[in-house]
């Protein structure tokens, strides 16, 4: 690589600019951003032809690209070295009953920033929220992402009711233990719970967080949980927590039992 490349790719690195895009990435792709990235090069940081910026599609790795064409409202760039292999994220997903906006968007950041593989809201009988904006939430998965140097994005998907996503659990999600964040659990029995699970070989195992609503789970709901061999309630301590508390908490626990952090 020649040096002058090398230190722009440093700068670059550094954190100037980092988009994610859908197309494929590798060496000499032309690629044309869309209105919103182009705006926020050029008109927010400044750049210009000749300028590095690195690119993510959560499958190629991370790539440094130059921008080699750049008017008032458009901005196209060429992909030049590979900076990152690609690295998929921990096989952990996050289950939640969804809250109102601003609290929602935190959770998807910063569950993004946690290393959630999935993400999705569940809607439960005590949920107050019943509509997701999936567009909204993808966006704050992506700008999470961007920010914090991922080379992978977590999946999003749709907003389901608790019932329908246990009915076809067996199935659709063979092997995965639940892991349910239950207001009822005693106190203090974590770390009890995480000692069992890898005396069973569970740090090899996949899991799937489920965080209930405000208000909590309903009797049926926590019945039907408990009566399951693939679900484990878990306890997170003597406090209330909000929600996204909840969720950010229990990904903690979770990351430290499995060894990622």
């Amino acid at each position: 690589m020649d040096p002058e490349d090398e230190d722009a790719d440093q700068r670059c690195a550094s954190g100037k600019a980092r988009l994610h895009v859908e197309v494929d990435l590798g060496t000499d792709a032309e690629i044309g951003l869309d209105k919103d990235q182009s705006h926020y090069l050029l008109n927010v940081l400044r750049m210009g032809v000749g300028d590095r910026v690195l690119l993510f599609n959560g499958r190629d790795g991370e790539w440094a690209a130059e921008i080699a064409e750049a008017t008032k409202k458009s901005c196209g760039v060429v992909v030049k070295v590979q900076t990152r292999a690609h690295r998929p994220l921990p096989d952990i997903w996050l289950l939640f009953a969804p809250v109102k906006k601003a609290r929602l968007d935190f959770i998807a950041q910063k569950a993004t920033e946690m290393g959630a593989g999935v993400i999705q809201p569940v809607l439960t009988r005590r949920t107050i929220v019943s509509r997701v904006k999936d567009a909204r939430l993808q966006a704050n998965v992506i700008e999470a992402a961007e920010q914090c140097g991922l080379v992978a994005v977590p999946q999003v998907r749709e907003a389901e009711k608790l019932d329908a996503i246990l009915d076809r659990w067996t199935e659709q999600a063979p092997g995965r233990r639940i892991l349910f964040c239950d207001e009822a659990a005693a106190p203090g029995g974590a770390l009890a719970i995480f000692e069992a699970l890898a005396k069973e070989g569970g740090r090899g195992r996949p899991y799937a967080l489920l965080i209930g609503p405000e208000g909590g789970f309903d009797e049926t709901e926590r019945a039907r949980l408990h009566a399951r061999k693939d679900t484990v309630a878990l306890s997170l301590g003597p406090r209330i927590m909000r929600a996204d508390t909840a969720a950010i908490a229990a990904l903690a626990a979770v990351q430290l039992f499995l060894g990622d952090w």
